[in-house]
């Protein structure tokens, strides 16, 4: 028997399924973590992956979508952010150590889901920092059928002329012990809170950019500010490892936004281009939220999401006995 170790959902700004329910975890160096589980569907569990900054809550419309489709749902705050442990001393620093630390949640996550048993076949969804992440996971064996990244992180958009700075300024706040400190040029309140709706990077419905600044008032602990000098140059070395990664076997989907500034579209494109049964889609006016975008992008994108997952049967050699234990990652 499964013990659950309850933990705090805050449905009143979520909009997820009735019945969602979260619960803590912890990874193996103790950090603890929070999971977000609406498991009502019977054809499937995906496992959504969220970007920098997030937390379940942001997603409840996204669960409910899936749910919609016959599929469960499983979502995680990672270390640093939402209701799971923060690192930095500063609550509000978007901070971790080395992105290798994010493959111990997904670890904790993986275990969870094999001990309650979460229905099969799992697929992957991953948003952003998670699309980072979530490809490093499929490289290390995450039993999942398939996979579905929202604008990837597979590259920073930083203008050329200023990557050496990026690089140089991380690397000087690390060696002087300041890497947990919030990185120059970033905010300490969220995105959504400052940027007017008229030139965010985010979504092009309002309704929604509202309702995610909103969720931060409401819930403040969900806060997050900009990252830390130790996070930008962590993601940075991350993004060159993965580059010279080739494409794990599994089919995967991508969706990027025709006005997407957050994350490298080059990088996304090249490796869609060489992804074997990779599928790129291009939101046409769609910005870094995809998921979050005006109804009709939205919908599109999460009807391709399900169509592609429907695509996988019990057939598809993904097992949850295939992810390799804890120790080896």
């Amino acid at each position: 028997m499964v013990t659950r170790d309850s933990a705090p959902f805050h449905a009143d700004i979520a909009r997820a399924p009735d019945g969602t329910e979260a619960q803590w975890l912890r990874a193996e160096d103790g950090v603890r973590l929070r999971v977000g589980c609406c498991m009502a569907g019977r054809r499937g569990t995906v496992l959504l992956f969220p970007g920098r900054t997030e937390y379940v809550e942001k997603y409840g419309p996204t669960m409910a979508a899936l749910e919609r489709s016959g599929l469960s749902v499983a979502a995680i705050d990672w270390r640093g952010q939402g209701l799971a442990d923060r690192i930095a001393p500063d609550p509000l620093s978007g901070h971790v150590d080395a992105f290798g630390d994010y493959q111990r949640d997904v670890a904790a996550m993986v275990a969870l889901g094999r001990a309650e048993g979460w229905p099969e076949p799992w697929h992957l969804l991953a948003h952003s920092m998670g699309g980072a992440i979530g490809l490093r996971a499929l490289l290390q064996g995450l039993p999942v059928a398939r996979a579905a990244f929202s604008a990837p992180m597979w590259g920073i958009s930083i203008a050329p002329p200023l990557r050496p700075f990026a690089r140089a300024v991380s690397w000087m706040g690390i060696a002087s012990g300041r890497g947990h400190a919030i990185a120059p040029l970033t905010s300490r309140r969220p995105y959504a809170d400052i940027a007017p709706f008229a030139m965010n990077l985010l979504t092009g419905d309002e309704e929604t950019f509202d309702w995610l600044a909103d969720q931060t008032r409401t819930h403040p602990e969900l806060a997050l500010a900009g990252p830390s000098l130790g996070w930008l140059g962590a993601a940075l070395r991350e993004c060159r490892a993965l580059a010279r990664e080739p494409s794990p076997d599994v089919p995967a989907l991508c969706l990027l936004g025709s006005r997407e500034h957050i994350v490298d579209r080059k990088a996304v494109t090249r490796r869609m281009a060489e992804w074997p049964g990779g599928r790129l889609i291009a939101v046409e006016g769609g910005r870094h939220e995809v998921l979050m975008e005006t109804p009709p992008r939205r919908e599109m994108a999460l009807f391709e999401i399900a169509a592609h997952f429907d695509g996988a049967t019990r057939a598809d050699p993904a097992r949850t006995d295939r992810y390799p234990a804890p120790s080896g990652i």
